[in-house]
């Protein structure tokens, strides 16, 4: 899927998650405001910043006229506006940053153990957000995504009424079942006459967003998204709930972290 002028191979469904290492044409090139570099990408594997999620880091690879490897590290990658692959700063190589002229070719590589994660814990969110609105009809309204732990809030839900243990008895059924983890893209209109706009959280995007990426949890979840995640839920392992704490009226906040099941 094209998004600002970058092909982003993720996008499409979910083998599209598992790439690791991708070949691109440096498209151009810039300085932000803060005086961080920055390369534009025809295509790219890395998730930029955003829905909660953090971006993808790795390393952009490409050979000299002398045959030389050359290397910069992605330290961030962001889609405001176009899809900005920044390098990191403050680095010895930094100075190839000046061979990566237009039309240079580059193979991009993920940090895979980072990648991983994300998409364990992005999965997983899905799994906790279903239960939660199966069980207490309460709304995804903010969540992030870590490496290590991620947090989902909640609403309307108050600590009284929540039962951490049911919660984490039920995901841990369901990633025990191991059910597929489908990506695709719906027209909004379908998604909004299949009763599941509230669900869905749609009033949240703009009318102007016709076609929604999908992803789907047979039973247990359908939100539209643009992150990565599993094929099958049966990679997240397991979930342990590290804390409940309210987060102002009718609003709770879970916070988690994965096991190896």
């Amino acid at each position: 899927m094209i998004v600002n002028g970058t092909d982003l191979l993720f996008m499409d469904d979910a083998e599209g998650n598992y790439i690791k290492t991708f070949e691109a044409t440096v498209k151009g090139k810039g300085t932000d405001e803060k005086g961080r570099k920055y390369l534009v990408l025809d295509r790219s594997a890395f998730y930029p910043d955003g829905g909660g999620q953090p971006s993808d880091t790795g390393l952009l690879l490409w050979k000299s006229p002398d045959g030389e490897e050359r290397c910069l590290k992605v330290a961030f990658v962001s889609k405001r506006g176009e899809v900005r692959h920044f390098v990191e700063e403050n680095k010895p190589e930094n100075h190839y940053f000046e061979e990566t002229e237009e039309g240079k070719k580059v193979k991009g590589v993920l940090d895979w153990k980072r990648r991983y994660a994300h998409m364990r814990f992005h999965t997983s969110q899905h799994l906790v957000s279903g239960i939660l609105w199966d069980i207490y009809h309460a709304a995804t309204v903010g969540n992030q995504i870590h490496a290590e732990y991620s947090r989902v809030d909640f609403s309307p839900l108050t600590l009284q009424q929540l039962d951490k243990e049911e919660v984490e008895r039920r995901c841990n059924e369901i990633i025990q079942n191991a059910p597929d983890v489908r990506i695709y893209f719906e027209d909004r209109k379908k998604v909004e006459e299949s009763g599941e706009a509230e669900r869905c959280n749609l009033h949240l995007l703009p009318q102007s967003v016709k076609s929604l990426r999908i992803v789907k949890i047979e039973g247990v979840e359908l939100c539209p998204c643009a992150g990565t995640h599993l094929r099958n839920a049966g990679e997240v392992g397991g979930i342990r709930i590290t804390q409940v704490r309210s987060k102002g009226k009718g609003r709770v906040r879970i916070t988690y972290e994965l096991t190896d099941g």
